[in-house]
């Protein structure tokens, strides 16, 4: 199992490797060299994977939920075991710093670990039948059932741990997969269904099949054998999604330009030092990212020099290098996108905190002041670097700045009154609050979702699980 020698690795169909028509290569994000060849797939690929995904259904479904949960723990353990060697290769594929790496990893094994969990409780409940009227001498009893042929799609933030809350659920409950990985990030989830193959998963369970997402994304969409949809990205191809998706069950994580609320009895060092590190993790390519940053008036200059400083000395870098902080843009023309959100708000009279300079693919974490509410690195999802910086009066005022966006995924609220904290909570309109923490924050149970355009349906290894399976519900009669 080698994924950084420049080698070949087909697509995944049917528990192993076959052909393809043509190559695409995985470069490397640090240094630029070519990591490996995968095979480029096209919509006929798509339908073969789904084709082998139908045919193992019958048979994965029947699987007893001690044998689903035993795969599941096997690559939990596999990837603990070889956890230096994914996290080496996130880094290289993604970007992403070492150190980061590494967290992702343990939390993908968390999440197996919690599927394999989640595989032996998934059950029903009992109905009181004689509570109405004409129920009297009946059992009525529900389970849950899984859906069959899962379509998941996974972007390139989180190669491992996403396609993992993907995976995981979907086959804890009994379904079969074909996973679509992001183009600049397919190794992780090659990797990881050669680990199911030697976990004992049958062929035909998870197929991998790597390429341009219109294409291979409207095949797999569109076709009539796959039940479910999940997906996380960006709004506009969630939307296109739910146009062609007919009566799929579609679970859409989109994106979001997430808030943090500062209050004048926040825990301020760890505000200070939360919120940094929430807006520039992996460069600011979270969908939870922190982007919009609202301080009380009362604590707004003191809390602007903390975050500043803490900013400054954040170390960009080579992400393979243990003391890098922020690496790279995914490739350079989002570094250019972003820089030019900068700019624009700049000329239309935002001021430079911090930052702002960019190299190649790395961009400085960047601070704006200064910022209106109708710009766009303010209304839309930078996806990178940066973070503004605004005072507000009363509490009221930064709900409703908070409020004032189509997207709702996750907030943070920093303060010491409770009364504060769940008035906020109650009033925000966000699929999740975070109090005292940022909206970066994520444990691997924990429901997780949003509202408005940052999609509907939740993750979280329970709440997936209940998303891919299908109530059904029994009735005994037993008057004879």
């Amino acid at each position: 199992m080698t994924f950084t020698d420049g080698g070949r690795k087909g697509l995944w169909i049917g528990g192993r490797y076959g052909p393809a028509a043509s190559w695409m290569p995985v470069v490397s994000k640090a240094d630029g060299r070519v990591l490996a060849e995968v095979g480029r797939a096209g919509a006929d690929d798509a339908r073969r994977a789904v084709k082998a995904a139908a045919e193992a259904y019958p048979t994965y479904r029947r699987l007893p939920a001690h044998v689903r949960a035993a795969i599941l723990y096997r690559v939990a353990e596999a990837l603990e075991t070889r956890r230096e060697e994914v996290a080496r290769l996130i880094a290289e594929e993604a970007g992403k710093p070492l150190k980061a790496a590494r967290a992702e990893v343990l939390r993908a094994v968390q999440t197996y670990r919690f599927s394999a969990e989640e595989a032996k409780r998934i059950g029903g409940e009992t109905i009181p039948m004689d509570a109405a009227v004409g129920g009297e001498g009946r059992l009525g009893f529900t389970w849950r059932e899984p859906l069959g042929v899962v379509a998941a799609i996974t972007p390139f933030n989180f190669p491992l741990n996403l396609v993992a809350h993907k995976l995981g659920p979907a086959l804890a409950a009994g379904n079969t997969v074909v996973l679509k990985p992001a183009g600049a990030t397919p190794l992780s989830s090659y990797f990881v269904a050669e680990l199911f193959h030697e976990a004992g998963l049958p062929a035909g369970a998870l197929n991998v099949v790597s390429g341009p997402g219109g294409e291979i994304g409207d095949a797999l969409v569109e076709h009539p054998d796959v039940k479910a949809i999940t997906f996380t990205g960006s709004p506009a191809v969630g939307k296109r999604i739910r146009e062609k998706s007919g009566l799929k069950r579609t679970i859409l994580e989109l994106g979001s330009n997430s808030a943090v609320i500062v209050e004048p009895d926040a825990p301020f060092d760890l505000a200070v030092a939360r919120t940094v590190e929430g807006a520039f993790q992996y460069a600011g390519q979270i969908c939870i990212s922190v982007q919009r940053i609202y301080v009380q008036a009362e604590i707004y200059e003191r809390f602007y020099s903390a975050l500043i400083e803490k900013t400054k000395a954040l170390r960009v870098g080579d992400p393979r290098d243990e003391a890098t902080d922020v690496g790279p843009l995914i490739h350079e023309g989002e570094a250019a996108r972003v820089q030019a959100w900068i700019e624009e708000a700049v000329a239309a009279g935002a001021r430079i905190a911090a930052g702002g300079r960019k190299d190649g693919a790395f961009l400085e974490p960047t601070i704006l002041t200064d910022v209106t509410s109708g710009m766009k690195i303010v209304r839309e999802e930078v996806f990178g670097p940066v973070a503004t910086l605004v005072p507000y009066r009363t509490l009221d005022e930064a709900i409703a700045m908070v409020n004032d966006s189509k997207y709702g995924l996750n907030v943070g609220v920093f303060t010491r009154d409770i009364g504060k904290a769940f008035d906020a909570a109650r009033r925000l309109e966000t699929g999740g609050v975070m109090i005292n923490d940022i909206p970066t924050f994520r444990v691997d149970h924990m429901p997780y979702g949003g509202v408005k355009e940052s999609g509907f349906g939740r993750e979280g290894v329970k709440y997936a699980i209940e998303e891919l399976t299908e109530l059904k519900f029994v009735m005994v009669n037993l008057n004879f």
